[in-house]
This record gives C-alpha cells, sequence and structure tokens, in this order.
C-alpha cells in the first residue's frame, strides 16, 4: 500500500513539473528576442547613422531651426576656425560636435531668451566631408564621403575606371604634420588577384588620382612568327619574354643566345645588350623590363 501511495504522489509531481516548464517555455517565446548586433541593416539606416554620428566641419552648411520661433531659423556655413554666427547668440563653436550635440548646446544657449527652446539641425552640405576623384574614370569629380567608404566604393560612385586607366594609381592623404603621402595601389593585385588589403578605407580629404595610361611601342624584328611593332600600355611594365610571345613567338630557326635588344640612353646614343634567352627561361637571370623604342633582334641559329 505504501508503494501505491509513492507512486502516484511522483506521477502527480512529475505532471506538475511538465505543466511548469511548458509555461516558462511559452513565456520565453513571447519575450522579445535581443538583437544580435546594433549595425544598420540597409542604406537608409546606414545614413541615418552616419548623419548622427557625423563630427561638423569647417565649410560645413547647417540649417537651424527653432521650434514656434520662425525669427530664429537660419542657415549657416561653418567657418574655418568652426563656428558659426547667429542672431543673439553671435559667434557658436560647433566644430567637433555631432548634429544632436550641437542641438543640445544651442537650446542651453537660448535658454537666456526663450524657456525649452526646441533646435533642430539639418546638415545640408557635408563639405569638410568629401573625396576629390581625378583622372581616368567615367565621372571625376567631388564626392561626398558617406560613412565608411573603402577605394572600390568611391570608385564604383564615380562611375568606375576608363579603358585608358594606368595600373597604378594613387591615394593621395595629408596627414597629421600637413605633409601629403602618396598611397600606390596595384590595381593588377586589387582587382584580379583579389588583393583585399589594397582596398583601403578612404578619409575626408583624400585625392584618388588615376592616371591615363598611354600606350608605347616596342619593335620586335627577326626570328619570330610575327615581326614588327607592338604596341602596350606603359603601366604593364612589358618584359622581353612578353614582347617576343606577343610577337608569335621564336620561329623554328631562331637563336635563343642570340637576342638583342637596341635602346637609345637620355644622351640620345644606342646601346646594344647581347642577351641569352635560356638563362632568363630556366630562372637564372630576371627578365627584362622593356622601355619604350626598344628595338628587340632575334637572330637565326647557325646550327
Amino acid at each position: 500500500m505504501v508503494g501505491k501511495k509513492g507512486s502516484f504522489f511522483l506521477f502527480i509531481f512529475l505532471c506538475f513539473f511538465l505543466i511548469i516548464s511548458a509555461l516558462v517555455a511559452v513565456a520565453q517565446e513571447k519575450q522579445p528576442s535581443t538583437p544580435v548586433s546594433s549595425q544598420p541593416e540597409n542604406q537608409s539606416e546606414a545614413r541615418d547613422y552616419f548623419v548622427r554620428e557625423y563630427v561638423v566641419g569647417p565649410r560645413d552648411l547647417l540649417e537651424i531651426k527653432v521650434f514656434e520661433l520662425p525669427e530664429f531659423d537660419h542657415t549657416v556655413r561653418v567657418s574655418e576656425d568652426g563656428s558659426i554666427t547667429l542672431p543673439l547668440l553671435g559667434n557658436v563653436k560647433v566644430g567637433g560636435l555631432t548634429k544632436d550635440k550641437i542641438e543640445k548646446k544651442l537650446s542651453e544657449e537660448l535658454e537666456k531668451y526663450v524657456k525649452k527652446a526646441q533646435v533642430s539641425v539639418f546638415i545640408k552640405e557635408y563639405q569638410s566631408s568629401q573625396v576629390a576623384i581625378i583622372g581616368a574614370v567615367e565621372k571625376p569629380g567631388m564626392y561626398e564621403l558617406v560613412g565608411r567608404q573603402t577605394l572600390l566604393q568611391m570608385i564604383s560612385q564615380a562611375g568606375g575606371f576608363k579603358e585608358n586607366a594606368a595600373n597604378e594609381i594613387y591615394v593621395l592623404r595629408e596627414g597629421q604634420d600637413g605633409n601629403t603621402a602618396s598611397i600606390a595601389i596595384d590595381l593588377e593585385d586589387l582587382l584580379l588577384n583579389g588583393n583585399q588589403k589594397l582596398n583601403i578605407p578612404i578619409y575626408p580629404n583624400d585625392v584618388i588620382n588615376v592616371p591615363v595610361d598611354r600606350l608605347i611601342t616596342i619593335y620586335v624584328f627577326g626570328e619570330v612568327r610575327n615581326p614588327g611593332a607592338i604596341q602596350v600600355k606603359i603601366s604593364q611594365k612589358v618584359t622581353l619574354l612578353q614582347a617576343i610571345a606577343q610577337a608569335g613567338g621564336l620561329s623554328e630557326n631562331a637563336s635563343k643566345r642570340g637576342v638583342i635588344i637596341k635602346r637609345k640612353d637620355k644622351s640620345g646614343k644606342e646601346i646594344n645588350m647581347q642577351v641569352n634567352l635560356n638563362d632568363i627561361i630556366k630562372g637564372k637571370k630576371k627578365d627584362i623590363s622593356l622601355k619604350e623604342g626598344d628595338v628587340i633582334i632575334v637572330k637565326e641559329s647557325i646550327f
């Protein structure tokens, strides 16, 4: 009899435990989930985040309004020293402040004249956060830097590269010491090899310079399949082996030891360089970079 009672009470306890567990689970499902990330999920949110966190600087254009007091409404440009001039308040320092902090500061300043003044600030122009993109892009000009942008994102805003864009572009950036540094970016390494280290972040007042490439002419004569002139981009830095390949490669009668490069120095004097292609092919010597106007002569083998 005692064993039956114990089993009965155990059954009641298990039922009670299962009911409580079910109620807890339902309550947890009804609770709002905690956001995984506070990062903006779309372009609109990203824009709002940027406006909220943006630090006002020289040449920015601000539209200032005071609720129910239109006589205080003004559109002013921030001076080079980071200040604006307003009626009654005079010179007010706003450089280095966000939009919300400027609203709070102006509201406190207006307390002398208006109780609980409600001030709104709208940034009409972000002049202190612009980037210049010049050279071989579809739409060169000044671009607003909204939030965190990379090199390729800014180039995309400018319509992308033109066909005559050089392989190496430059980002000019002013340092804290006032000196301008030039950051060279190899486009082939960035775009073809996918080296994301070169897709650097862009900062206000950067200048992205995309030089216009130009074609240079190199001549390949002698024992090649298609002798004559070849044209290459100067930024491609064509080598001897590449030039011979573009000329169709060596003919059956070509001598790999009998290759001559004719080049003129700065004074106009002609220099002859004799090259053994076997040494370059086998890696014993480095391939030779060619210059505009170089003449390559591949001699015929005597065997």
